[in-house]
């Protein structure tokens, strides 16, 4: 099922980019990211009421409750960051560079997580690496 979500993840991003490019012309890039970011939250909280998770709240552990408030301060950076770059430049661009995060999750994951790197992974990663480079370039 994750495959599934996956997949539907790579698709919905997708269309994030294109449709923030047609909609940011003429619209402040952080302006713009409110805008999303607002949508995103009420797109979430509606989630979380829809399948009655609300409960768990008061059983998030004070380490969670960093980690989360952490990592979305760094998704907010980098839709700032990305919404910014978008507006500056080309969406088939912007768009490569952006996805050079899975070369960076994997290091990282490699370093902060302790997860292996397998040969397959590496390969990946300076495939990645490359195949952006020449839609960059």
């Amino acid at each position: 099922m994750w495959l599934l979500f996956a997949i539907l993840s790579a698709l919905f991003a997708a269309l994030t980019s294109i449709l923030a490019k047609i909609g940011i012309e003429g619209v402040n890039a952080n302006l713009a990211t409110a805008i999303r970011t607002v949508v995103v939250v009420v797109m979430s909280w509606g989630m979380v009421f829809l399948t009655n998770a609300q409960g768990g709240i008061g059983q998030i552990s004070r380490k969670s409750w960093i980690f989360l408030i952490l990592s979305g301060l760094a998704t907010g950076a980098s839709w700032l960051c990305y919404y910014r770059a978008l507006q500056m430049g080309e969406a088939s661009k912007v768009v490569p560079i952006d996805k050079l995060s899975v070369v960076i999750t994997l290091i990282l994951a490699f370093v902060i997580l302790h997860e292996e790197l397998t040969a397959k992974a590496l390969i990946g990663c300076v495939l990645i690496g490359a195949g952006t480079l020449v839609m960059v370039v």
